[in-house]
């Protein structure tokens, strides 16, 4: 067979070699696409309206119920660190995928079954009524009920971990063509997500509050049932990426080696004497690799940046198994660039998560109807999704062309650039929905609604403009964070770069999980009464907590800004020049 035709680093299904013409390109996207949408619609159908699926049939305070579902869906997301790191070190993506969705559809049966029997829910009761208080669930129900969530957790976790840089390892990062259909991959797949959304926060979200919870856990079961026979489809035009061993293990290494041999050299200066000149460097390169990375030959010395690291590649006096190549310290100097960058986006995802908390809460309160048809609040969502459905292909065939010639760059608009807009949007959706509060709570206190369960007279729209404005926001950075981490990382460990996007919503949700407290915390000892406490949301003073978000958010973007403006990337594309 001639080896021309190979895709090296690559193999196919059943291990054998990838073969060019044969393996990869749009084809197999187009499957991971298809797939995407089936299982964002079983996890999201929950995810969108378990806030009240909690506090109606499980009992929970609100906050309680909100701080529930942030955890389970931050769970969610942070365990994509550990699908995409068994990616990179262990499995391939196409074994992760296949082995996460089982996981799901195991978590998802366990909800189903404890939905359909009453026996093993709390019994239920009346809200209104002051003498009998509500049993929250507890003992082999609670067991139950958190079994089940946190295996979906695990599953979600693993899918999202190794489906979206499984399909962006179809394309050829080593011509112009392939670079941006692979660009292109990470703007549809965010569009995937939204379909799949939308059809989880209408169809699914109605059937949950009409026809009963079971049905709606048993739909999202079938249908993450339904993605795995999908995917398999296609699995004989798939390449593979052929694991390369822990990119953990990389940095630690290196890290670890340069503590080492500061403490050993008497004389800092040495640091750079006596390199390891491991022509690993220069001669280890996937079609993978960048074909400017490749045009210009890496060095043998390490580059000025991060110059502690540089230590680590000292042949004198050091351990054989802290042994370090030029390689391995500029590959961990790439992951230490991108960490700030990760930083600043935790707080966005901080606001996304309102969009499943406190959002829903306050539409439930509104007037819910369109004319006639009476709107469940968790179907709210559909705002934002159809917003990205609507941008992304502009996005994606106006906007970024006419930014290619404007520009006349390859990327038109940078990873970087796309992630600020983001950044900037959250701001202003959450003084928007700080604004929509006011005006929610001047109702309540005008038509003397404080302890009723009467639905306000003002409509649910109002709470769309701070789902629109997060949209958008979420359309621009999560499909430039997935884009910038696939592109900036070391190949070794892109699956694990990849999962970073993630596992800053992750780390969003747990954000609010915590201001939460720090806010209850911190009012209830000044005021004795927290801003966010209770069962009664026209109790809460969320403009404040809203107040709170949007001066953050404002500072974050300060920070993003000092650490976007410093960042070089890896390299730059021959168009760029």
């Amino acid at each position: 067979m001639d080896e021309a035709n190979k895709w090296e680093g690559y193999v196919d299904w059943k291990n054998g070699p990838a073969l060019r013409g044969r393996h990869g390109g749009v084809l197999a996207a187009s499957f991971i696409l298809v797939v995407e949408v089936l299982e964002n619609l079983a996890y999201l159908a929950n995810a969108s309206n378990l806030v009240l699926y909690l506090s109606k049939f499980m009992h929970f305070s609100p906050s309680s119920s909100a701080n529930i579902v942030t955890n389970f869906m931050g769970t969610a997301f942070l365990l994509a660190l550990l699908g995409g790191f068994l990616a990179d070190a262990l499995f391939t993506t196409y074994r992760i995928y296949l082995i996460s969705a089982a996981i799901e559809f195991t978590g998802l049966l366990a909800l189903t079954v404890q939905a359909r029997f009453t026996s093993l829910k709390p019994p239920p009761c009346v809200p209104a009524n002051t003498i009998i208080s509500c049993e929250q669930v507890h003992g082999g129900k609670a067991v139950m009920l958190f079994a089940g969530l946190y295996l979906v957790a695990l599953g979600v976790g693993g899918i999202k971990g190794s489906l979206p840089p499984h399909g962006a390892e179809q394309f050829d990062e080593t011509t112009p063509q392939g670079r941006k259909q692979r660009s292109s991959f990470f703007n549809y797949y965010v569009f995937c997500l939204s379909c799949g959304a939308l059809i989880a926060v209408t169809f699914v979200v109605w059937i949950e509050d009409n026809k009963g919870w079971q049905w709606g856990f048993g739909i999202s079961t079938a249908t993450i049932l339904l993605s795995i026979p999908i995917f398999l489809l296609g699995s004989p035009v798939y390449r593979n990426k052929v694991p390369k061993g822990s990119p953990i293990t990389t940095i630690f290494k290196v890290l670890v080696a340069a503590i080492y041999n500061t403490c050993k050299a008497g004389n800092p200066s040495n640091a750079v004497r006596g390199m390891d000149r491991s022509s690993s460097y220069t001669t280890e390169a996937s079609e993978g690799e960048d074909s400017h990375a490749k045009k210009g030959a890496p060095s043998e010395t390490p580059g000025e940046s991060l110059k502690f690291l540089n230590r680590a590649v000292m042949n004198k006096t050091i351990n054989p198994m802290l042994q370090c190549t030029v390689k391995d310290v500029e590959e961990v100097k790439i992951v230490l660039r991108i960490v700030p960058i990760f930083m600043s986006t935790i707080m966005l995802n901080c606001c996304l998560a309102q969009l499943s908390t406190f959002s829903v809460q306050q539409a439930s309160t509104m007037n819910t109807k369109l004319g006639s048809l009476k709107v469940p609040p968790a179907s709210l969502p559909v705002f934002p999704v159809i917003s990205i459905m609507m941008l992304a292909p502009i996005y994606n065939h106006i906007i970024i062309p006419f930014a290619r010639k404007v520009t006349k760059s390859e990327m038109g608009i940078t990873h970087l650039q796309r992630i600020g807009t983001g950044l900037v949007l959250s701001t202003v959706a959450m003084a928007v929905a700080a604004l929509v509060e006011i005006k929610r709570k001047g109702l309540v206190a005008n038509y003397q609604l404080t302890n009723s369960a009467e639905a306000l007279p003002i409509t649910f729209l109002w709470i769309a403009w701070q789902y629109l404005f997060l949209g958008s926001a979420d359309l621009f950075t999560l499909a430039g964070m997935m884009e910038f981490f696939f592109t900036e990382a070391p190949t070794s460990m892109r699956s694990l770069a990849t999962s970073l996007s993630w596992a800053s919503l992750a780390m969003g949700y747990y954000l609010s999980s915590v201001l939460v407290s720090i806010v209850n915390a911190v009012t209830g000892a000044c005021r004795h009464t927290p801003w966010l406490f209770g069962n009664n949301l026209n109790h809460y003073h969320l403009e404040r907590f809203y107040w709170l978000m949007c001066i953050l958010s404002g500072l974050n973007f300060l920070h993003y800004l000092f650490w976007a403006c410093r960042y070089r990337y890896k390299s730059t594309k021959p168009d760029d020049e």
